[in-house]
């Protein structure tokens, strides 16, 4: 018996880290002004290996209309800038001696409409990471040997429960991002 409320306890751990990760990729997602968290989902290739842009670089906001992206390694600056310019974030970096400007471009309307479908899709990614994380604690429901049917039955409605429950927290966050990207 005790081991049912350890499968809930993990499920439920594991569908906060679904929702972690799409609060993560919505704040990398432009809403109005510049923020440093913009360029998080950016991938360098530097010393053999992909790496976070943030492993390699610093990234600051000086201004609402423009980051800037400075490389620990001056080496590294071509990669860093190639990165930003091929992220699909729609971002044209320039290179300034030691350090990339990344203008953010004017928001119209069709820009808007990309973004939000970048947001559905990082929704999508979250509802998928708390449907696998119910499917596996299903699944050890069903493994469980020594427990009645009818504790089974009880602490899958619990799982559903759960489930429905963070489902329409990553609904709740979608649909803010997308309220405050088609703000104009």
């Amino acid at each position: 018996m005790t081991e049912i409320p350890n499968i809930l306890k993990e499920c439920r751990a594991a569908m906060e880290k679904g929702i972690d990760a799409v609060k993560r990729e919505f704040s990398s997602v432009r809403s109005g002004k510049a923020a440093p968290s913009m360029l998080d989902a950016v991938k360098v290739e530097a010393y053999g290996a992909l790496v976070s842009l943030n492993q390699v670089a610093s990234v600051n906001a000086p201004e609402p209309r423009a980051l800037i992206v400075t490389p620990f390694d001056k080496g590294q600056i071509r990669a860093v800038e190639k990165a930003i310019r091929e992220s699909g974030l729609g971002f044209d970096p320039a290179i300034q001696g030691t350090f990339i400007r990344v203008p953010l471009p004017a928001m119209n309307e069709q820009r808007r409409k990309e973004l939000a479908k970048m947001v559905h899709k990082y929704a999508e990614d979250g509802h998928i990471a708390i449907r696998h994380a119910r499917t596996h604690a299903r699944d050890l429901l069903k493994k469980l040997e020594g427990v009645s049917e009818d504790d089974v039955k009880h602490a899958e409605k619990d799982l559903q429960k759960l489930h429905d429950d963070h489902i329409h927290k990553v609904d709740a966050l979608s649909k803010a991002k997308e309220a405050e990207i088609m703000e104009v």
